[in-house]
Parts: structure tokens; sequence; C-alpha cells
């Protein structure tokens, strides 16, 4: 069995007990230690409570007993979801050494299917960036290239998948930090629908936005991996009582004769790299040879999605960062005695909070301020459903939208950390989806031609029709590789010590 293998072949050869959870584990430990030294896409590894949980795995499957479908395969978890036990740090000084006393929704849904948690990976602090370079204990690299960013915030997550030191990975998407990684990863991610799976134990950034998901190597490890975590939980008051979606035979369908696939107006032209575009384009052409329908549709409202966007996230992250105040939460900086309350409560946020998540909150709490609320957050939120409108006259046309998933491919460690808004303007293509609450993922579609670095597409669905992006993307997917002859992480060059 290779680390390269998919996840559903490595269930196959646990379930055929062709290898057993605890050697699988151990393959995935050996690749870590051969490349994370370079890749840095993990900050802490449980090896002692992973290898004891695969052990747990081979004694059921031994004495017969019945296992959830991804039992005994490994995964690597964003450190913005808490584990009991195992230090979660957010990417940030203000919680390091924190061992959270308890697992979230997510987490225990991982341990009820079996899934064997390797380690926290690593992401921009508080889940706040586009290129995991905000992270406190330094960036993640692209296993592409090692001079350029895995994307963020969840870029430890994708680098992870695609170094080959795990084959299923969590991360969380709160203005595209799931499918922007996968983008220029070429790996896949996505965002489901918000309230589709739930957010208990999710240190909040921006409530209303923030979703955990599935991120993986193909659709339909991604697809196993969306089933096993997905479902109405009474502990998260935004979590909806509603059928998962059955997005696992979606993804085997492999058929979009039919189908109407609307292509969004607004997200392409000016700002796009040529070379994403391209692929889309060649993207869109395979699925007219499948059968699908293409319309164009305009969202005008997309226009402001990033300004509404960089209203309403920084404001709800400077209420729920608002408890890390030296008392209550996080580290406690100069509390000698000789200090009162405030002053020991400043200079535990100015060491504990890095730079954007301090632009952020100041940001935020302005727009919050009396006098300033209604002119900027409350403009805010009417555009947000402007926005949602506007999705919603989109899929009473059409079954599914399209669009490059990040203007361009990763680009330089360092090139854009100067520059706040050529940053944000990476998310340009993501954040509507999370502004409406509706699903999202984004799978390769080739290499540009300007650099030979991935380019992602995106597939939105309507809220709770998760299946139908599983459906599109399988069958994308199920081309592409045909074209291709082979996986697109083939065609990466290899770090040392992968095989």
């Amino acid at each position: 069995m290779s680390i390269r293998s998919s996840a559903a072949e490595m269930a196959e050869a646990l379930t055929k007990k062709e290898i057993s959870a605890v050697e699988l584990a151990n393959q995935h430990y050996a690749q870590i230690e051969a490349v994370d030294k370079d890749v840095h896409a993990f900050l802490h590894l449980d090896k002692a409570g992973a290898l004891a949980q695969a052990e747990s795995i081979d004694k059921k499957r031994a004495a017969g007993e019945k296992l959830p479908p991804l039992a005994g395969v490994p995964l690597a978890l964003k450190d913005v979801l808490v584990q009991k036990g195992v230090p979660t740090t957010c990417g940030s000084k203000m919680l390091e050494g924190w061992r959270p006393p308890y697992d979230a929704t997510v987490v225990t849904k991982l341990k009820d299917a079996g899934i064997v948690i390797l380690g926290k990976t690593n992401m921009d602090e508080f889940a706040m960036g586009s290129s995991t370079e905000n992270s406190a204990y330094g960036p993640t690299h692209n296993p592409w290239d090692l001079t350029r960013i895995p994307g963020g915030s969840g870029g430890g997550s994708a680098a992870a998948l695609a170094a080959f030191e795990a084959p299923l990975a969590i991360g969380t998407d709160t203005g595209g930090s799931i499918r922007q990684p996968a983008a220029v990863t070429a790996t896949v991610g996505v965002k489901p629908t918000y309230g589709g799976v739930s957010r208990y134990g999710l240190v909040a950034f921006s409530s209303s936005l923030d979703q955990a998901g599935p991120c993986a190597r193909t659709v339909l490890d991604t697809a196993m991996l969306h089933q096993s975590i997905a479902g109405f939980d009474p502990k998260d008051s935004t979590s909806i009582n509603h059928a998962v979606p059955d997005v696992v035979a979606a993804a085997k369908k492999k058929d979009v004769k039919g189908l109407k696939i609307g292509i969004v107006k607004q997200l392409s032209g000016a700002g796009y790299q040529k070379g994403v575009e391209n692929k889309f384009n060649d993207a869109v052409a395979e699925l007219v040879k499948l059968g699908a329908e293409i319309v164009e549709v305009s969202c005008p409202n997309f226009e402001y999605a990033l300004a509404a966007y960089y209203l309403i996230a920084p404001s709800e992250c400077s209420s729920n960062l608002a408890r890390f105040d030296s008392m209550r939460f996080g580290i406690r900086i100069g509390d000698d005695g000789s200090k009162g309350a405030e002053e020991v409560m400043n200079l535990t946020r100015q060491v504990g909070f890095g730079r954007e998540v301090k632009r952020r909150i100041i940001l935020g709490t302005y727009a919050l301020s009396s006098g300033y609320y209604d002119a900027y957050y409350g403009s805010a939120q009417k555009v947000r459903t402007l926005i949602k409108r506007d999705f919603d006259a989109a899929f009473e046309k059409c079954d599914v939208l399209v669009s490059p998933t990040a203007p361009t491919t990763a680009f330089k460690i360092g090139e854009k950390s100067e520059d706040p808004l050529a940053m944000y303007l990476n998310d340009i293509a993501t954040i509507p989806v999370n502004l409406a609450g509706i699903g999202g993922m984004s799978l390769p579609c080739g290499l540009a031609d300007e650099d030979n670095l991935p380019v992602g597409f995106q597939i939105m669905s309507p809220a709770m029709k998760d299946d139908r992006m599983y459906l599109v993307g399988g069958a994308l997917e199920a081309a592409l590789l045909s074209k291709w002859g082979k996986p697109i992480l083939d065609f990466a060059p290899r770090l040392a010590g992968s095989k």
C-alpha cells in the first residue's frame, strides 16, 4: 500500500487486511518525518494517541466487528478544531500550550468513524489570512514549490495532502480557506452548506461565515469524509436539522448529461491570470463533451462581496476575540502585581496577537462603533442579502455555478505580505459562497502554462444541495484524469522522501 494511494483504496486494503491501521499510520509518520521539515504542514503530532486509536481499530477488525468505511485511514486536523488533551493553538501565541478539555463535534465524529487523527496542521492565526504566512509558528510551504504559499488559512491541511503526509484532512472555510489552498496545491476541498457540519468546538473567527469541511486528493475521498462529519448537532445553534445529501453516491455517478451549469460573468476577467482562465475554460469544454449545458449568468452584486466581507468578518472577529482578555482565556503577560488589569490586558494582546489579527480587530471594532455601525456593518449585511438574491436568481436558471477558485496560482512567500489589499483579493471568487451560506468545492483542473502550477475549478451549489457539486466534480475529475493519463499530483516535482 503506497502513501500515494487514495483514501478509498486505503480503506479497501484495510478491510481486506492487506495492511493494518497501525502500519498505515506509521507509513505516514515516516513520510512526515522525511518531508515536514521542509513543508511545515504540522504544528503538533499526536503519535501516541493516533497509534493507540489505530491499534483499537485493528483489534475491532480482527474480532470481526463491522466498522465504518474509513476506519483506520489517517487524517490531518486543522489546528482550529479542539481535540481533548491535544494542543490547540489556532496558529497563535495567544493559545500556546492550551490543551482543550473536550472534543469538537467534528473530532467526535471522526473518532466514531474510526479515522486516525495524526496531528494538528498549521494555519493563519485564528484563520485570518490567505497564505498561512500569518501563523505565529512560521509559514507552511507549498509542496509544488517550497518558495511559494500553500494558500490559507488552511495551508497546513492542503500541504499535508499534497506532500502525501495524510490522505485526508479537515479544514475550515470563512472566505475560502478550504477552497483556495486546495486550488493552489492541486487537491480537493469542500465548504459544505453553512450549518451542514457542526461548528461546536471550532474556535470562532467570524461566526456567521465559519464552516468546517473535508479535504482530500480525490472527489470520492472528500465525499466519504464529508459523509462522516456532516449532520445535525444540538450543541450548535446554527446546525441545520436536515438529512445529509448522499454525496458519496453523487461522487460515484459521474453523469452530468443535461445538467445546466452556469458560468458567473463577474468571476473572471481583470485580475485573473491568463493561465488560470485558460485551464478553467478547458475544464468547461470537458463538461460540454459530457453533455452538460453551459449558461452564462450575471450576479451584479458580487462586485461588492469583497468589501462587504471585509466589514462583516472583522466585525465578528473583534467580538469573538474579545474573550482573550488575559483574565478568562489565553496567555497572561505582565501580571507581576505592579500593573492594573487594563495594562495586563494590553500587554497580553500585544504579545498574543499577530499583526493581521490586530489589523482585523481594529477594523471590526471601528465598524461596530457608535455612529458607524449602520454606515459600515449594517450596510455590509444589506449587501450580503443582495448577494444571496443573486445566487437565488442564478440557481433558478442553473443546477450549479462554476468559476476559477482563485484568480492566480500560488505566489511567492513574502510577495504580498506587505500589501493587505493584494492579499485579500485572493479570495475574490470564494467569498460570495460564504456570504450566501451555500456549498462550494474546488478541484484541480490543470497546470497554468506560465508557471506550471495548479489551477482550481470552483463548483457552487444551492444550500443543502451539496450532492450536486460532488456530481459535477466527480464527472469532471474522471474526464480530466482520462485526458492527463495520471493524477495531477504525479506531475509535481517530488519532495525528498516521497515515494
